[in-house]
């Protein structure tokens, strides 16, 4: 990848008085803050979720389509096979509590093909392994299952895993029948990232939140994060050398990570295993690569985006003298010493331009643009 750094021209229009922030005002209005940031702090579910839906369930008040979210897809799908199994199992086990229908029993054969995913009535649709996506024919084919009557069941169950990376055909094609389910069905969207799904998706489901409240930080985005609470220590105010040095340093990993991404999905891509293809079907597979690469690119770097905005949170929150469990604790010293430098409004400044620094890059803006407008907004 070549990484896209800024012209000097425009970089130098700042240092002589002019500002890069002037060319993202447009889009900075007609923004809304990325969903995925507003969900960092949002309150787990309270009692256990498979108990939620059950006490639904009993309640007869069951809705169509839900939205999982989470930290672990894993987890969701743990949900996901329990709620169904409740549904379907054939010895369901009675709790205590005559407010939540009973479990399932785990042992019965509807329980057991549930479990390993080849129940007749339980549709899963998950991206590919190579590509990471989910597209069309996907949807179409999972829309064909749940027209047709249930072979067993008293219902017909599609489960989607990893919604978010349903592909805007794929999405366009799923959304009428979220707005029109065949009957006697029930649609179970999973995913790890609520912020990338689709607002017209999101707006007709339920959602229900299973996050530990905590989101998940990698060793390499804490150590980047790192970084930018050091450099705000170096060097405090608006001083803008610590700034652009953390903003090369930023585009130099992200450089990296493109590459290490474009390697790996080129390797499992089937254009090498089969060189004698017709070029039609190769330049078919190309687009999918290279569809394929920016999806995960794009997973990555908002993985370090909010990374940062955790950070700031725990600043905000710090400052605030709110009693909440720190995102990272082990920056507790540098998120102490900005807190203390910053009024309150100025650390809930810093939340609110990340958060449109975020919502621009789900856009077609300028990669090193945005970052860079982003950086020198930051009170640090």
């Amino acid at each position: 990848m070549q990484t896209k750094f800024l012209p000097h021209g425009t970089r130098d229009a700042w240092f002589a008085g002019g500002s890069p922030i002037a060319l993202l005002e447009t889009w900075t209005r007609s923004r809304k803050p990325a969903d995925a940031v507003s969900d960092l702090a949002e309150t787990p579910v309270r009692p256990a979720p498979s108990e939620l839906l059950r006490r639904s369930l009993a309640r007869g008040r069951l809705g169509h389509a839900y939205l999982f979210q989470g930290d672990s897809i894993e987890a969701l799908e743990t949900v996901a096979i329990e709620f169904v199994q409740a549904l379907f199992c054939t010895q369901p086990v009675a709790g205590p509590d005559p407010g939540v229908a009973p479990a399932g029993c785990g042992t019965c054969p509807a329980c057991r093909r549930i479990e390993h995913f080849n129940h007749p009535d339980v549709h899963w649709v998950h991206p590919e392994s190579a590509l990471r996506q989910i597209k069309v024919d996907h949807m179409r084919e999972l829309m064909a299952e749940m027209a047709l009557r249930p072979a067993e069941a008293g219902r017909k169950i599609a489960i989607v895993v990893g919604v978010d990376r349903m592909n805007a055909n794929a999405a366009n094609a799923f959304l009428k029948t979220l707005e029109e389910p065949p009957a006697n069905s029930l649609i179970l969207l999973l995913t790890t990232e609520p912020g990338r799904v689709l607002e017209t998706i999101v707006s007709r489901c339920q959602r229900l939140s299973m996050g530990s409240g905590v989101p998940r930080i990698e060793p390499a985005v804490q150590s980047w994060v790192a970084s930018v609470a050091t450099a705000s220590g170096s060097a405090p105010g608006k001083a803008l050398l610590p700034r652009y040095r953390v903003l090369s340093e930023f585009l130099a990993v992200l450089g990296k990570v493109h590459e290490d991404i474009e390697e790996r999905i080129e390797a499992d891509s089937p254009i090498h295993r089969y060189p004698d293809a017709e070029p039609a079907q190769k330049k078919q597979w190309e687009k999918e690569m290279a569809g394929a690469v920016e999806a995960e690119y794009r997973r990555v770097r908002a993985a370090y985006l909010s990374g940062l905005h955790a950070w700031l949170r725990d600043v905000w929150a710090t400052r605030a003298g709110a009693a909440v469990e720190l995102f990272l604790p082990e920056l507790k010293g540098a998120t102490a010493a900005l807190a203390a430098r910053l009024t309150e409004p100025e650390a809930r400044q810093n939340l609110e331009a990340w958060e449109r620094t975020q919502g621009l890059l789900h856009g077609n803006v300028q990669e090193s643009l945005a970052l860079e407008v982003g950086l020198l907004r930051l009170n640090l």
